[in-house]
């Protein structure tokens, strides 16, 4: 289909989940896509699946060393068109089991990791004139739930930062997304320890598409705004959420 057909893409937490489904996706419609993670046997494990296309770094987001290697690597290959700011961890706990270095680790992963992303590849696309900045935030950046200050406090700045990116960058020709999934069928997202029958039991049940979503479902939005179809997109939240987000259906009520 080649959407992204002399592309050059730049994904971090790149090597399983979202992140790997967004590589390979990427590599199917034509971009050449380097991608960097903390885990490297899985990260270089996918590259030699998906062959000269895909180039593993290790890569930790919270090091700008790191994105200087990675955004030099890129560069190589040819002039850096998308950034996917995917890298993220998440710690669930009350807000008054949190310790400070639980809070500052969620912290510099998701937040402050995506901050360095952003900063660090405005010059090479400013250069270029244009470019894709996807930063994945969550439903958790648009509402709450218990036991989430640390993950849910970040992904809501995620989502700040990238308005501010887009009021900042769109005069150099620089769009600015946020994508935001609800609950998928990963490790982050429960996938070690149930099936996916068990999930769609216990958890969405209720959701307006009662199912956990597939990776590679929020794959595809992330696609859509790297390619020039979002050309006039930038600033906003793009919802991949199965409806979490717009409401429960409620047995007590018709319709449901």
């Amino acid at each position: 289909m080649n959407r992204l057909e002399n592309k050059v893409a730049l994904v971090s937490g790149g090597a399983r989940g979202l992140g790997a489904a967004t590589v390979r996706l990427m590599v199917a419609e034509g971009a050449k896509v380097v991608f960097g993670d903390v885990l490297d046997a899985e990260g270089q494990a996918l590259a030699d699946e998906l062959g000269d296309d895909a180039v593993f770094l290790h890569m930790d987001v919270t090091e700008q060393s790191d994105w200087d290697a990675a955004i030099e690597r890129a560069q190589s290959i040819g002039p850096l068109n998308v950034l996917v700011n995917n890298a993220a961890v998440v710690h669930m706990a009350a807000l008054t089991e949190t310790t400070d270095e639980d809070y500052l680790r969620v912290f510099k992963i998701n937040q402050f990791g995506t901050f360095l992303g952003i900063r660090s590849v405005v010059e090479p696309m400013k250069a270029e004139g244009s470019g894709s900045i996807i930063n994945v935030s969550s439903i958790d950046g648009l509402h709450s739930a218990a036991g989430l200050s640390a993950y849910s406090s970040t992904k809501w700045a995620v989502r700040g930062l990238t308005k501010n990116a887009a009021i900042e960058l769109g005069q150099y020709g620089i769009r600015v997304n946020s994508v935001h999934p609800g609950g998928m069928y990963t490790a982050m997202g429960g996938a070690e320890r149930s099936s996916v029958e068990e999930l769609n039991q216990s958890t969405y049940a209720r959701f307006p598409i009662p199912r956990v979503g597939q990776p590679e479902e929020v794959a595809q939005v992330i696609l859509f705004l790297a390619t020039d179809e979002a050309s006039y997109s930038t600033g906003s939240e793009f919802v991949a959420d199965g409806g979490w987000f717009t409401g429960m259906r409620n047995p007590n009520m018709p319709c449901s």
